[in-house]
């Protein structure tokens, strides 16, 4: 073998391992690097404080407002098939490109994006370690907003079966239907202890969880550097509380974002039967009748 013959065939490993590293869910920085001068690719970042964008952002990469981009506008809802195809369509997103989001606080709210995605379709990835492990590996940010040419992509109709309603959840509460049900909450949340994380405005007015719920903090499938831990432990994490993909699975929180976090580890990353409760505890600890466990005992007083 000559020297070019083993240069291409060097090259070409490497295409086959970028092109077999992008099937994934995930990304690594490493290869998002790799890709941001790739038309096939876009990158959109979704993040909690909506204002980082502007302070600066991945290179190329489009700002999707969860408040604005992700929800309609009158009622409580993910946006609606129009809307969302209208985001796309002016950020230049095809059915062949590459949709990699990431985000702040590890990633919670560019794991729901990838839930509102793939409801519409669009089985996107997440950057590994997000924002996060971004500055502090210290790569490049750009504070100019990009620009795309526009795209005719048409989205299809939403795919419910990712998709949680109070109704269901209920029926899984009381016995009536055979699923897990994970609460990915804090342990102050989930035993009734406190209403809702420190300084957060979105309440119920009761405390604690759904019966049957199994408690897993998002946090134990994160590691330091907020990247997911490996898939093995992941999936050995789960299956110490009974959950191992037997079943139907259905993530909730408090309003369905870091539990989107939790649906993409089993569901993308494990490949196990899952729904997302985005109502979640907001709505099911509001709504009358409906059974809870509340072992602390907290009882709201209108303060």
């Amino acid at each position: 073998m000559n020297y070019w013959t083993k240069v291409g065939a060097f090259l070409g490993g490497l295409a086959l391992a970028t092109t077999a590293q992008a099937s994934e869910p995930l990304v690594t920085a490493q290869w998002l690097q790799d890709n941001l001068e790739n038309p096939q690719v876009r990158v959109f970042e979704v993040s909690v404080d909506t204002g980082v964008y502007e302070r600066g952002h991945i290179p190329g990469a489009a700002n999707l407002n969860w408040h604005t981009d992700l929800v309609d506008p009158v009622k409580r809802d993910i946006a609606t098939r129009e809307d969302f195809e209208a985001r796309l369509r002016a950020s230049g997103v095809s059915d062949d490109t590459t949709v990699v989001l990431y985000g702040d606080n590890n990633n919670w709210f560019a794991a729901w994006g990838a839930w509102v995605f793939d409801v519409y379709g669009i089985e996107v990835k997440l950057l590994d370690g997000g924002r996060k492990l971004w500055e502090a590996q210290g790569l490049p940010l750009d504070t100019s907003t990009p620009d795309f040419a526009a795209s005719d992509i048409t989205l299809p109709e939403r795919n419910e079966e990712l998709r949680a309603r109070l109704p269901e959840v209920l029926e899984i509460a009381e016995g009536k239907r055979d699923a897990n049900l994970v609460d990915i909450r804090s342990n102050d949340e989930y035993s009734g202890k406190v209403f809702a994380p420190e300084g957060v405005k979105e309440l119920s007015l009761r405390a604690g969880h759904i019966p049957g719920a199994a408690n897993v903090p998002w946090g134990a499938i994160v590691q330091e550097d907020g990247t997911f831990k490996p898939a093995d432990e992941i999936r050995a994490i789960y299956a110490e509380q009974g959950i191992d993909g037997s079943k139907p699975i259905v993530t909730y929180c408090r309003i369905g974002e870091r539990s989107s976090h939790t649906w993409f580890a089993l569901k993308r990353i494990l490949g196990y039967d899952v729904k997302n409760y985005d109502g979640s505890w907001t709505e099911y600890g509001n709504a009358v009748g409906v059974p809870v466990v509340n072992v602390a005992g907290t009882v709201w007083t209108g303060k």
